[in-house]
């Protein structure tokens, strides 16, 4: 055999000559230096020594398939990717073209290797500042399409062309769970389905699947319903939970380098980012919708608490004029007992829009569902029965009576719109026992009282079951529902220590449960107290409607209080400079341009720090409630034993301070 030694010598890539056993038979000197192997420590070694461990079986058997059919021809067709392995460890990419050698000792077989490290960083570069571009290019449409859909179906195009592959698809999660192709290219090359999520995404370390042999891996990609070539699928993450995929598949077997992982990876983070924008916006503008109403029914509920409070005023003095005209007392208490219904009506409009601090106490449950049941014969219409069953020897609740009022509302309200075609609502009351054996981890064991909401509706699926109590959820449609109204009765029933539970079946009806502890002590019925008297101090009141500023001075006049007025901030400023007798300012809160109640009185205790202060606002959200300025907030509208009382007990405060 003539090897024409110096030409052997002198290539500039690394030459082996290796028999059909697959040993080294020679090795020149670019070999030497590229493996840092001596020549002789070359001599007899398995070919497979100079590449990784994990495909030495692979090569192995892929050098026997070669032996047995050899030709000129370059190693690792089909886009693998080649690696060799110095004798330190090293790892480098590598090219090898393979020949037939006939030879006086037999066929032996050339290998001819180049590295091509500094190549391959050069395309990994390209590459990089192509995947960076089309990132960007993606972002910038992101954000400034109003369109995510037209651009999510021209993503996968873009992305197929940038990394070589014959498909990519978006796979989003339907409500059953399954993944689904939203939108791909390439879809008939390699036809997808739908299928389960991953189980390894279900961990909260959800991770990029990549699967380079699918004739032994494709029982683990979902969709797919090929099994060969490589593929990689991203998951679209909502903070660790997959609402969907993004799947790059070739039909050859093919290494997915960290770059167009990476890309992958990117695009997947953005594709994420527009479900989670859209949702958001979605969800923004129901918390947009529901602060406009709360805003709208703030200023309503301010001017008609104003009106309710000259209402009240002027019926209660009237009431003390009637004397003993039995005729007239029955229509004026009548009248009242309106006022006092449109009062609660405003509270629970509010109620609607913002949480309102609880004020636990003991309920009567047999007397609050028989209040509850005259407005829910009106309100929830003919096509509904109405069934209420509540014994009457029950132990009294300790809960907030105008929340959990509005609660079961909300959950009759709930049912009906469940039942299209009418049905029964059953709202049942008993008394329950919780022991140690029957406790649950969301219900401690205790004394409860438990209300029940059960209608004969549609029943929910499971997944609507699970979320029902989700801020935002419903299955109400755009505009018919808010989403807010169970997880708003969850919260209450929860701040209250008891607990919710929700039993639904698609077609048969739902029943949910309020459990809520036992009041420590027994209900007591509201009982009337005697009407505080004034003892001739000075009082000014300020407010900007003349209406209930004049309630207001009757009220307090007709007990020996000296009374005087003001309508707004500077005219209260003034009186307060001119009389030094003033014990107690009680101002609204609102009271139009200039300073605001609260604002006045901090002035006023600059003026006289032993001043007493009571504030009164028909909004609910009114500054100078929360007790850290020492001032009293009373709410419009008021009846006349309840300011009497409040500005009795200011006063008072105000002398004992030191």
């Amino acid at each position: 055999m003539v090897l024409f030694p110096q030409l052997f010598e002198t290539v500039p890539d690394a030459l082996l000559v290796v028999d059909r056993d697959g040993r080294i038979v020679l090795a020149n000197q670019q070999a030497e230096r590229l493996f840092g192997y001596p020549r002789q420590g070359l001599d007899g070694v398995a070919v497979e020594q100079l590449m990784p461990e994990a495909v030495r079986r692979r090569h192995h058997a892929h050098r026997s398939g070669y032996m047995a059919a050899p030709r000129i021809r370059p190693m690792g067709d089909g886009g693998m990717a080649l690696v060799g392995q110095r004798k330190d460890g090293e790892q480098f990419p590598v090219e090898i073209a393979l020949s037939p050698l006939q030879t006086d000792d037999g066929m032996q077989y050339l290998a001819s290797i180049r590295d091509i490290s500094e190549t391959q960083r050069a395309r990994q570069a390209l590459a990089r500042a192509r995947y960076d571009a089309l990132v960007a290019r993606i972002g910038q449409q992101a954000l400034e399409s109003a369109n995510e859909g037209k651009l999510i179906v021209g993503l996968p195009a873009q992305l197929a062309e940038a990394i070589g592959v014959e498909t990519v698809a978006v796979l989003f999660k339907r409500q059953d769970g399954k993944l689904e192709v939203h939108a791909g290219v390439g879809l008939e090359q390699c036809p997808l389905g739908t299928a389960n999520v991953p189980e390894k995404w279900r961990v909260a370390t959800a991770q990029t699947l990549v699967l380079e042999d699918l004739a032994q891996d494709a029982g683990n990609l979902p969709c797919v319903r090929t099994a060969h070539g490589s593929a990689a699928v991203v998951p679209l993450l909502d903070h660790d939970r997959p609402m969907g995929a993004l799947l790059a598949w070739s039909g050859q077997t093919r290494r997915f380098d960290h770059d167009a992982l990476h890309l992958l990876q990117s695009v997947a983070n953005l594709l994420a980012a527009l479900m989670l924008r859209r949702r958001t916006e979605e969800q923004l503008a129901h918390a947009q919708r529901l602060d406009a109403i709360g805003q709208l029914t703030g200023g309503v509920a301010h001017d008609f608490n104003n009106l309710l409070t000259v209402m009240s005023g002027s019926l209660q003095l009237l009431e003390a004029e009637c004397g003993q005209q039995p005729g007239a007392l029955e229509l004026i208490a009548s009248a009242l007992r309106s006022v006092e219904r449109g009062a609660e009506l405003t509270s629970k409009l509010l109620a609607f829009a913002r949480k309102q601090r609880l004020s636990p106490s003991a309920i009567a449950p047999a007397q609050l569902l028989r209040d509850l049941e005259l407005m829910l014969q009106r309100t929830l219409g003919e096509s509904i029965r109405l069934k209420v069953e509540c014994p009457a020897t029950l132990p009294a609740a300790y809960a907030d009576a105008a929340q959990l009022d509005a609660a079961l509302l909300n959950l009759a309200l709930n049912a009906r719109d469940a039942m299209p075609r009418g049905g029964e609502i059953s709202i049942a009351v008993e008394e329950r026992w919780i022991g140690t054996d029957t406790a649950r981890p969301h219900l401690r064991a205790g004394h409860y009282v438990m209300f029940s909401v059960t209608d004969t509706g549609l029943g929910m699926t499971q997944e609507t079951l699970a979320r029902a109590i989700e801020p935002f959820y419903t299955t109400k449609g755009l505009g018919r529902g808010s989403g807010l109204g169970l997880s708003m009765v969850y919260g209450f029933i929860e701040q209250s220590g008891g607990q919710m539970e929700i039993a639904s079946r698609l077609g048969y009806g739902t029943r949910i449960d309020l459990y809520l502890p036992v009041a420590r002590l027994p209900y007591e019925p509201p009982q009337a107290r005697p009407a505080s008297t004034g003892g001739g101090e000075t009082v000014l009141v300020v407010e900007d409607e003349p209406e209930v500023r004049g309630v207001a001075e009757a009220f307090l006049g007709s007990v020996g209080y000296r009374v005087l007025t003001a309508a707004d901030a500077d005219g209260a400023m003034a009186r307060l400079a001119s009389e030094a007798d003033i014990a107690l300012l009680f101002s609204d809160v609102m009271l139009g341009a200039g300073l605001n109640g609260k604002e006045l009185a901090h002035a006023a205790r600059q003026l006289n720090p032993a001043l007493a202060v009571l504030l009164t606002s028909g909004y609910e959200d009114a500054p100078g409630d929360d007790g850290r300025d020492g001032f009293e907030l009373l709410r419009k509208p008021y009846r006349r034993e309840q300011l009497l009382a409040a500005v009795r007990r200011s006063l008072d405060q105000a002398a004992a301070r030191p």
